[in-house]
């Protein structure tokens, strides 16, 4: 059965397009002609306005293109847009906001604290894995879908746990602390080990565990998310199988799969890059390097012979 049946809004989400083009003109707004009423000289810089487009384009392609309806549909297409919702995205909006966009953001009174505990690298990545953990539970899944407004709220926090847990592998703050290279490739690797548990469940599950992926009426109800009641309401529909020849078990196996293949993509990438700009930096003054290492040691010889 072809998609084009649940209408126009539920294909291409006109509502989240004005959204989202209204943030981008504030965005320019505010990193343009307003940041001089932040007392700001530093202009927007052109890979920071790329970030920041790609974010709300991407955002806009797995929320609210046909894409988010095959969510819905296929746990497959759930898996892929939770990877780069929570996986890609975040690292465009860090890179995409100024730095001094986010300093007004969290050095508000009642965020400074909460940020700060929060961007701790360990707390930040437990908290992350948990709350993606807890999300792909059969039972918590299957009740947050079937409520809209909790269903928005859960994402939107996921998605804020993605923003803290990469905040500090990336954020580039001036007079702020920096993970050191070294720390950040252990960082990625212990994000990928803890969220392999998480998706060996839905990839090893001999049945499938989802309600709203694979009894009509949890379906159905599911549905309402992203299709109006109306819509549904003059539709007969039976359940996801009218959409997809993939039995329920493999669409299940196959989102795990994808979910945990686009992590590692993206996270191949953050080491790489990771551990290029260290080797550079490192071949970048070896005389600078090996004077430093003369010096220290130099001083540690001078306070040996004081003893």
């Amino acid at each position: 059965m072809p998609l084009s049946i649940f209408g126009f809004q539920a294909l291409w989400s006109p509502y989240l397009i004005g959204v989202l083009v209204f943030i981008t003109i504030i965005y320019f707004l505010v990193t343009t002609k307003w940041r001089k009423d932040f007392k700001v000289s530093e202009p927007l810089k052109k890979s920071e306005a790329i970030y920041f487009v790609l974010a709300m384009i991407t955002i806009y392609i797995i929320k609210g293109s046909p894409i988010d309806l095959m969510a819905h549909i296929m746990f497959t297409m759930h898996m892929v847009q939770m990877a780069i919702l929570l996986l890609l995205v975040p690292i465009f909006l860090i890179k995409g906001i100024p730095w001094w966009v986010w300093k007004v953001a969290i050095e508000a009174p009642v965020v400074r604290t909460l940020f700060k505990v929060l961007t701790l690298p360990v707390v930040a990545v437990f908290v992350f894995i948990g709350l993606f953990s807890i999300y792909h539970l059969p039972s918590v899944l299957d009740y947050i879908k079937l409520n809209e407004t909790l269903h928005g709220t859960y994402t939107f926090v996921l998605f804020l746990s993605a923003v803290f847990m990469y905040w500090p592998l990336i954020q580039n703050m001036p007079n702020s602390d920096q993970m050191k290279p070294l720390h950040k490739l252990a960082y990625i690797i212990a994000n990928a080990v803890l969220i392999t548990p998480a998706c060996g469940l839905i990839i090893f599950a001999p049945n499938a565990m989802y309600e709203t992926y694979t009894n009509g009426d949890a379906w159905l109800k599911a549905m309402e998310l992203c299709v109006p009641a109306s819509t549904l309401s003059g539709l007969s529909l039976s359940g996801p199988e009218l959409f997809t020849d993939m039995k329920p078990v493999a669409d299940q196996q196959l989102g795990g799969v994808l979910m945990k293949i686009l992590q590692e993509l993206i996270f191949g990438v953050l080491i790489g890059t990771i551990f290029t700009r260290w080797y550079r930096s490192e071949q970048k003054d070896p005389d600078k390097i090996t004077a430093d290492a003369l010096a220290a040691h130099q001083k540690k010889w001078e306070s040996q012979q004081q003893h």
